[in-house]
């Protein structure tokens, strides 16, 4: 699909259906931490926000990131690195965006120097928000680090510009995190750190990343942290957990903890979207 075709049809489209317009504080009993380190903003002080789910990052979590970052019509970028910028998850991304007042552009990570004409700083530091792609996170880590485009990231979130996305999508703002990116078995990924602590995507889709997960946090492999189910995420201003959200009934997430040498886990209710 043709980019300027699809922003001029989508103009015409209505809005996305009403999101709660007040952040939610979690129970005092949810875990939280707080935020560290110097912040540069676009107006006085921005306040730096992570949207994830744990897999399926479509029009209801779109529509919440277009809703957090406070424009009347947002631009909303889709960077998949990750999927080796598959041309059905664009064309996904589109579609996703088509009910919403949003201006939806894509960046491209295989690019040549005889098209791409924008550095990453001025396509990216140009969006209201980023949705990163599913797929390959320690590919899109390394291609991130050669590129130059991790330090970029960093600068969106200090900003404000609203980052989030599902799966790799998710998993990259953690400080680490399980994956299915190599061989044979899902194995320990390092990410880019902004948000501290794991995360584990897919938690009620692939059988195998509950109990990999446990044992990791259990056995002391892996620090603590978050999962998510599919359709269920949490937004986090600064570092800290402000809200959890589902666009599916039954999807959950769960804080991990390790106690006495075992993972325990807490189940954290979210609100509809």
């Amino acid at each position: 699909m043709n980019r300027r075709d699809f922003v001029a049809t989508g103009s015409t489209l209505a809005a996305a259906a009403a999101l709660p317009h007040t952040l939610h504080a979690l129970p005092s009993t949810a875990p939280m931490s707080d935020s560290t380190g110097a912040i540069t903003d676009r107006s006085a002080r921005a306040t730096r926000k992570i949207l994830i789910a744990g897999g399926g990052f479509r029009t209801k979590f779109i529509g919440l990131m277009a809703q957090l970052t406070g424009r009347a019509r947002p631009r909303i970028l889709y960077l998949p690195t990750a999927s080796a910028d598959s041309e059905q998850g664009i064309i996904s991304f589109y579609q996703s965006c088509a009910p919403l007042n949003v201006e939806p552009f894509v960046q491209r990570s295989f690019i040549a120097s005889t098209s791409q004409l924008q550095d990453w700083d001025e396509v990216l530091l140009s969006a209201d928000g980023i949705v990163v792609s599913g797929g390959n996170t320690l590919n899109q880590q390394a291609i991130w680090k050669a590129q130059g485009i991790d330090v970029i990231l960093r600068q969106a979130w200090d900003r404000g510009i609203v980052l989030g996305g599902a799966s790799a999508g998710s998993l990259c703002w953690f400080d680490e995190g399980t994956t299915d990116s190599r061989p044979k078995a899902l194995s320990i990924v390092t990410c880019l750190g902004f948000l501290p602590g794991s995360h584990s995507p897919h938690y009620d889709a692939e059988p195998g990343r509950r109990p990999l997960y446990q044992k990791l946090i259990g056995n002391g492999e892996m620090k603590p942290g978050y999962a998510c189910d599919n359709d269920a995420g949490l937004y986090f201003e600064e570092t800290t957990l402000k809200r959890v959200v589902s666009a599916r009934a039954g999807a959950k997430c769960y804080y991990v903890d390790r106690v006495n040498g075992r993972a325990t886990e807490k189940v954290l209710e979210p609100e509809q979207i």
